[in-house]
């Protein structure tokens, strides 16, 4: 007869095989999770997939372009960015997607001219008119106290916030639209009254490239899952990972010629799977230019501040220094840099362009250039004028970005850009002619001016207000254009 220790070794056993069959079942799960990626956040796509998308597209270069600015006209017809924003909104049918840091289409000071805030009062109406068209709205911001977003959050808009100081210290920089997964916006501007009036901004819209739409989609879904939370999820959905990047980009027709598109982001840890870094499409851009590259910034400082322990530490940040000076000793690239002069210029930025210029010292075939666009300014207004745009165009590509070229604002702050490359230049001729004529004109105008004087005069600067003799540029043979 089997005691009572015989019978109990079976039924350990069973026990021993149900607990490891369920570690195996959890792990099995884990790995499930991971490696295909399943839809934890995120909403649905509308039936866009990446087999269906749309890849015959459009491209219009939007400004805007303050009205006592002053620029020649090169007979090229630039969309003034409201009407690019209007007829995004005229084609809404399903839904509209923003994400800017700012929210101020209403100005609520009493001294600005009602001439001055009447786009931003329009386009704030046109989104509360969304509702009564069966149109959803979507926003991602910043923690921002916003009267507008309040208004539109009252009328049905949903409005999600980010958080950026919870994650990296830094703040949401990222401005761009989608509209119907269908039509995009990225540029400069800010939903701000400013932006449509004030200051001058430049950007592109898109339309019809739902493939491309679906991929920046997917950033603003990145955004709208970190709502009221504070750090990054650690499994990435399927619904967030990016369809094109540097390495395997969207190929498509843009203005019917053959080209190639992605999207890119930072800071580096708000880039999903396969996404590629801001500054990766740079250095890309950068690296296949084979005559020249056109930058034109509002501020460019290759510096990078971080506070740490209560104390502001600051070093020199040099991947997009390094890919400029690259690009004109080593590959013979002719470069200009076109940057925005005003109140919060830093000063070291004068040291980093007289740098950067003085590498063509006696080298043939060797050209650096620098300019600042410099507007009068209004003493109580720092944007009146002010050159706001953020992009590069070469000989073949273009980059349209949120950031300036400010090592801190890639490393701890949220943007997105967008790189368009022509496969053949003379086909994309029209692409790329508008980007380099609308440079070209501000480079010619008489706001862009040459740095002079010499380094004790650099050094005796006030670190709070920069003094600085700029001249207009009288040497014709520089001024003369480029061709593709």
């Amino acid at each position: 007869m089997a005691g009572p220790t015989t019978q109990q070794e079976p039924l350990k056993t069973q026990q021993k095989c149900i607990a490891i069959f369920a570690l195996l079942c959890c792990f099995a799960v884990v790995v499930a999770l991971i490696f295909s990626s399943v839809d934890i956040w995120g909403d649905d796509e509308d039936g866009i997939t990446e087999d269906n998308c749309s890849r015959d597209c459009s491209i219009v270069l939007v400004e805007n372009i303050p009205d006592d600015l002053f620029l020649p006209t090169d007979g090229r017809p630039h969309l003034p960015l409201a009407a690019g924003f209007h007829t995004l909104l005229d084609k809404a049918k399903h839904s509209v997607e923003v994400v800017s840091p700012v929210w101020a289409l209403n100005p609520w000071d009493l001294d600005t001219t009602p001439s001055s805030a009447k786009q931003g009062q329009l386009l704030f109406q046109r989104l509360l008119g969304l509702k009564s068209r069966g149109v959803k709205l979507k926003i991602a911001s910043s923690l921002t106290n916003s009267a507008e977003l309040k208004t539109l959050a009252a009328h049905n808009a949903e409005v999600h916030f980010v958080n950026m100081t919870a994650f990296t210290s830094g703040g949401l920089h990222s401005s761009f639209w989608i509209v119907d997964r269908r039509h995009i916006y990225i540029g400069s501007a800010d939903m701000d009254w400013r932006s449509l009036s004030k200051r001058k901004e430049l950007g592109v819209v898109v339309y019809n490239c739902s493939c491309l739409a679906l991929d920046l989609h997917r950033v603003f879904s990145f955004y709208w899952q970190l709502h009221e939370r504070d750090y990054i999820p650690s499994i990435w959905s399927k619904r967030v990972t990016a369809l094109y990047g540097r390495h395997d980009a969207l190929e498509l027709q843009l203005n019917a010629s053959e080209a190639t598109a992605y999207v890119s982001t930072s800071p580096e840890l708000f880039c999903a799977r396969d996404r590629t870094r801001d500054v990766d499409a740079i250095y890309q851009v950068i690296q296949s230019a084979k005559t020249f590259i056109f930058i034109s910034v509002t501020d460019y400082l290759p510096l990078l501040s971080r506070s740490f322990r209560g104390t502001s530490v600051t070093r020199y940040w040099s991947p997009i220094d390094e890919m400029i000076r690259e690009a004109v000793v080593l590959k013979g690239v002719r470069v200009r840099l076109l940057i925005s002069f005003w109140k919060k210029t830093h000063p070291l930025t004068f040291n980093f362009v007289t740098s950067l210029k003085s590498l063509c010292m006696q080298l043939p075939n060797c050209s650096v250039e620098v300019r600042f666009f410099s507007h009068k300014e209004k003493e109580d207004d720092i944007q009146h004028g002010l050159n706001h745009n953020k992009y590069m165009v070469t000989d073949n590509a273009v980059y349209i970005g949120n950031h300036d070229w400010v090592g801190s604002d890639f490393a701890i702050n949220t943007g997105v850009g967008l790189v368009v490359k022509m496969k053949n230049s003379l086909e994309g001729r029209g692409v790329l002619e508008h980007f380099k004529a609308a440079f070209e004109r501000d480079w010619r105008s008489r706001y862009a001016k040459s740095l002079q004087g010499n380094k004790d005069q650099l050094r005796s600067r006030n670190l709070h207000r920069v003094k600085m003799n700029l001249q207009p540029e009288e040497e014709k043979e520089r001024n003369e254009p480029l061709s593709l």
